[in-house]
């Protein structure tokens, strides 16, 4: 009994068991993340040695981040018009194009740092058309029951690809070279195409988008009216605007750890072993009856344990609350992922994923944005502490306006059939 009590709270694979397509996708979309992880090492490396300029390297962020609020809503109504495989196959081939010029010039003549934060930007243009594509991929290949244990699996990889794919990017940066560590990414694209070409044709069902700006407009305004997608967006942009930490961790690091720059790395990778952990047992809370409400204790956790980390001064139980803000963290994104995508229409599901995108990448920038500037003008502790009880109230705000999202419930599985019947 106890035994099948554990198994309960594991991370359910059984989308890997019961859907080859799928486990084939999350085997190589999950490889193709860890070699992105990677370069990301590389480039940051070979910006900042042809440099030295902390400018130049924190261009390299803004390359990635400016295609992606620029392009994700068009290419969100794209994939609402036409087959969702193909634009993700076009989008794939781009990316690993990308990934091939890269690894040439790290071993035929490295390129000025502009040429690489440019190329960046192009690949990054690539992801930005092909992420709503493949945001809609998990909702079509598993049935509503399964929907949160494959975005569960879908986050363990990604974060899997944290943990390792730097570390390793770092030591072959530095025993091959740039162009080595280069090389292994754009040998990873393969998988990713092995996941993409198992999948089947996607076109989207209904009338399809309308083409250009009047369809994104349609996509936006569902967005308004549907007051349980509206409510896990804006939980989504309370956690990460108000109390994003990540450009707090120097002046942390600095107050709590002397500045040594070895320490530094621990507190992402705190946030990271605590999102792996809630992966690894997410069996306990994904097949839960109501995704929003865990989406808004997740939330709410999630600035619970940002606020203690204000507070504490001790570094050992600072990294013990980022440990619980990651886990809070993955709770809440996969909580998220489920009421969004289990309540959009098919023939919109691109133009909301397109939106999620956006949340995703755009609020965690303005959140260190806003932790950096208040910082500047009164304290880190202040900073934290503030983001985390500000990230509490609107959570809280949320729910209490929000009947909807915490209502909102998963399609249960369907019954076993009797034997003999």
């Amino acid at each position: 009994m106890e035994l099948r009590k554990l198994g309960g709270t594991l991370l359910d694979v059984s989308p890997l068991r019961e859907s080859p397509v799928f486990r084939r996708l999350w085997i190589g979309r999950g490889l193709s993340v860890f070699g992105g992880q990677m370069t990301l090492v590389a480039v940051m490396f070979q910006v900042w040695e042809s440099t030295r300029s902390t400018a130049w390297t924190g261009a390299v962020g803004l390359a990635q981040a400016l295609p992606l609020v620029a392009f994700s809503l068009f290419a969100g109504s794209l994939a609402d018009r036409v087959d969702r495989r193909r634009v993700y196959l076009v989008t794939t081939t781009g990316q690993a194009g990308c990934a091939v010029v890269l690894a040439v010039q790290g071993f035929a003549g490295q390129l000025p740092p502009g040429g690489v934060v440019a190329v960046v930007a192009v690949q990054s243009c690539f992801m930005a058309g092909g992420g709503p594509a493949s945001r809609t991929f998990i909702p079509a290949l598993l049935p509503p029951h399964r929907l949160a244990a494959g975005l569960a699996l879908h986050r363990i990889s990604g974060q899997g690809a944290m943990l390792a794919g730097p570390a390793l990017g770092g030591l072959l940066v530095g025993t091959v070279g740039v162009g080595g560590c280069y090389a292994v990414d754009a040998l990873t694209f393969a998988a990713a195409f092995y996941g993409a070409f198992g999948l089947p044709a996607m076109r989207p069902e209904g009338e399809g988008a309308r083409p250009g700006v009047r369809g994104v407009l349609d996509g936006l305004a569902f967005l308004v009216r549907t007051p349980v997608i509206r409510g896990a967006l804006l939980t989504d942009l309370a956690a990460t605007v108000l109390s994003m930490p990540v450009s707090l961790f120097p002046l942390v690091n600095e107050e709590r750890f002397g500045g040594d720059p070895r320490t530094l790395g621990l507190f992402l990778t705190a946030i990271a072993v605590g999102g792996v952990g809630a992966s690894v047992f997410s069996g306990a809370f994904t097949r839960l009856p109501r995704p929003g409400l865990v989406m808004l204790c997740g939330s709410a956790a999630w600035g619970a344990a940002l606020t203690l980390f204000g507070l504490l001064s001790a570094p050992a139980w600072g990294l013990a609350c980022l440990v619980l803000a990651g886990a809070a963290d993955t709770v809440s994104v996969v909580s998220r992922g489920a009421v969004v995508q289990a309540h959009t229409p098919d023939e919109l599901l691109g133009r909301v994923a397109a939106a999620e995108q956006i949340v995703g990448h755009a609020g965690p920038d303005i959140g260190n944005m806003r932790g950096g500037l208040v910082a500047e003008a009164t304290s880190g502790t202040a900073a934290l502490v503030s983001g985390g009880l500000l990230c509490l109230g609107a959570v809280l705000a949320v729910g209490a306006t929000s009947p909807e999202l915490r209502r909102s419930a998963v399609v249960p599985p369907p019954e076993p059939v009797p034997a003999g019947s």
